[in-house]
């Protein structure tokens, strides 16, 4: 199992922007992040920069987006959707991306409701929920 630390996640996001850039082949996970990466050409200048992004900080009352963390929870919905997990997923996603006229709209929704889930998990020491997840998701494809 695979699992990044910080500074793992910025080099990779950092990488895809470059590849990006330079048309470089990339690997199949990169693929799966180039599209996200390209829907924010406003988060160019801290993946310009690797060793700066690896500096970075973004407090959570800072007031700043964390570029890093919201690409990752695209690639997370997507990989999500892609496996369909939590089971429904893909189509609770399929639906609100129908109903807001964009994946991208969607994903920004989901987003909401995965932060949600991960800040309770959190806070409670209990397992993510993805139950109560997939209904966040599911009321959101419906209003």
């Amino acid at each position: 199992m695979f699992t990044p630390n910080q500074h793992d996640v910025r080099r990779f996001f950092c990488r895809v922007s470059e590849k990006l850039l330079t048309h470089e082949p990339m690997e199949a996970i990169e693929q799966v992040a180039a599209p996200w990466v390209s829907e924010h050409p406003e988060y160019l200048k801290e993946l310009s920069d690797v060793d700066r992004a690896l500096e970075l900080d973004y407090p959570v009352d800072g007031g700043t987006e964390n570029p890093f963390l919201h690409l990752s929870m695209h690639l997370s919905i997507e990989e999500q959707c892609s496996i369909d997990q939590p089971r429904g997923i893909r189509t609770a996603v399929e639906v609100l991306s129908q109903r807001l006229g964009s994946r991208h709209d969607a994903h920004h929704a989901v987003m909401e409701c995965l932060g949600t889930m991960i800040w309770e998990s959190q806070r409670s020491g209990l397992a993510p929920d993805p139950h109560r997840y997939l209904e966040c998701v599911k009321m959101k494809a419906s209003n």
